[in-house]
């Protein structure tokens, strides 16, 4: 299984830190670069990777090595440099390793996993070979015409700045993306959101059962250059059914802790002086009463929260998206993917939102008018779904069973309810009649759903409204 080892530093490793670690293979190891030279890499004899070494980062924002690591890092902000062993080699395991415990030595800090870091001797690796990389890209460990494949050994599988590239390289191929982990992992709701595409899974190893998949039970086996899932014994033509992994259904009891989700589509007129990010400020203040702590493009997020500097980055990037990731305290949980893109309507943003609390916190429901009205009369709102689910606080992605969230409340923006015909959008088959939100003239429209996490119904409430403003 490939190996990732961190390192956490109190001070920037520079280039003669960088070259002390990179000798952990004694002075003739081969050196080159990849990715703009954004990756150093620990060659064989034949010029393939060892090794290889993302540029250091600096994370200004408090917890993201211990939500993502369980590890204590240095105070921030401090500097996270990743090596990636390639799979299968002990020695090139060992040089990373190596190469992690030289920065700490030289720079201050601590390593992750920290038994993966515990010499600094020169590690013998001559004449180790390593078969042809599956492909360009340091993070994909096995590829097909199907699907590319990533080995994590991590506790929590996260949006790494390794895995965006995975993620980009199979969609630019055409293929799914399928990681493999260990029992015992969780997944980021980052990774979760990206792997919702067939043949995209998560593929969790399992004495028992052998793999499955994380997210559904499914029990997988590889065939056909993928992992598939595996026939239930009643499972038909007319019927197909996939045999469910016994660990995914052990451990569901109901632990009392839950999540508010929020998902949202502003679209604002563009215009050189937009400033980009406010919509889920603002929510985020009204449900926690403090804005996010920090962002990134990806995991860990790196920076303090500021509009303008995430402004500035989706400008640089245009008329490409930008995708980000927005994480809360770790007093209070919260974590949000934002896709920022241009189209024909205007600057569009799309947000998937969390927050988890304990069995003896208070949700904050009554807030959530407050906070659609403020995205109605303010952002540009077009639409918001919020949504009540019985899941862990920490927002981890548990390789087991659970419930799905049901609606809180639907929320359709001024433009779409003047865009339909008649008084459709006031007239609607649920009991509850929606609440207006902002000037009478343009209003926005709320509606009220039951949002009980033991009660199902709420789902056939919500299709029947949307069947309803749809005119079906």
């Amino acid at each position: 299984m490939t190996k990732d080892v961190i390192a956490l530093t109190e001070r920037m490793p520079d280039p003669w830190s960088v070259l002390a670690g990179l000798l952990s293979g004694g002075p003739d190891k081969l050196v080159d670069t990849a990715g703009e030279d954004a990756v150093v890499r620990l060659c064989d004899e034949e010029g393939r990777p060892l090794v290889s070494v993302e540029a250091p980062l600096l994370v200004q924002v408090r917890g993201e090595a211990e939500r993502l690591l369980g590890a204590t890092p240095p105070p921030v902000p401090f500097w996270w440099t990743e090596a990636r062993a390639t799979t299968g080699v002990a020695e090139a395991e060992r040089l990373a390793g190596t190469f992690a415990a030289r920065l700490v030595s030289l720079t201050g800090g601590s390593a992750w996993p920290p038994e993966a870091a515990r010499s600094l001797a020169v590690v013998a690796s001559e004449g180790v070979g390593v078969a042809p990389p599956a492909a360009a890209r340091p993070a994909v460990d096995v590829l097909t015409d199907k699907v590319a494949v990533v080995i994590q050994d991590r506790p929590v599988v996260a949006m790494t700045a390794w895995l965006a590239d995975a993620f980009r390289a199979a969609a630019e191929g055409g293929l799914g993306l399928q990681i493999v982990a260990p029992a015992g992992t969780t997944l980021s709701p980052a990774v979760r959101g990206a792997l919702s595409a067939w043949p995209s899974r998560w593929v969790v190893q399992d004495e028992r059962d052998g793999y499955y998949d994380g997210l559904s039970g499914a029990v997988l086996a590889w065939q056909e250059g993928m992992f598939h899932p595996v026939a239930a014994p009643d499972s038909t033509d007319e019927d197909p059914r996939a045999r469910v992994a016994a660990a995914y259904q052990e451990g569901v009891e109901d632990s009392g802790e839950r999540q508010l989700g929020l998902t949202f589509r502003t679209v604002h007129p563009a215009d050189d002086r937009l400033v980009l990010g406010g919509a889920l400020e603002s929510v985020w203040r009204e449900l926690t009463g403090e804005a996010p702590a920090g962002w990134g493009t990806a995991e860990p997020a790196n920076l303090p929260w500021s509009l303008r500097r995430l402004t500035d980055v989706v400008h640089e990037r245009a008329p490409e998206p930008t995708w980000v990731v927005v994480v809360g305290s770790p007093e209070r949980p919260g974590l949000a993917t934002v896709r920022v893109s241009r189209t024909k309507a205007g600057v569009e943003e799309e947000v998937t939102l969390a927050f988890g609390y304990g069995p003896d916190e208070e949700l904050p429901v009554d807030a959530v008018p407050r906070a659609a009205e403020v995205l109605a009369t303010g952002h540009h709102l077009r639409s918001m779904l919020v949504q009540l689910r019985k899941a862990r606080r920490d927002l981890a992605v548990p390789p087991r069973f659970e419930g799905p969230g049901v609606p809180l409340a639907f929320v359709l923006g001024a433009e779409e309810v003047r865009a339909m015909p008649g008084d459709r959008a006031r007239r609607t088959p649920l009991p509850d009649a929606p609440v207006q939100l902002g000037p009478r003239a343009r209003p926005a429209l709320y509606y009220p759903l039951p949002g009980d996490p033991s009660d199902l119904s709420g789902w056939q409430d919500f299709e029947r409204l949307v069947r309803h403003l749809k005119g079906e």
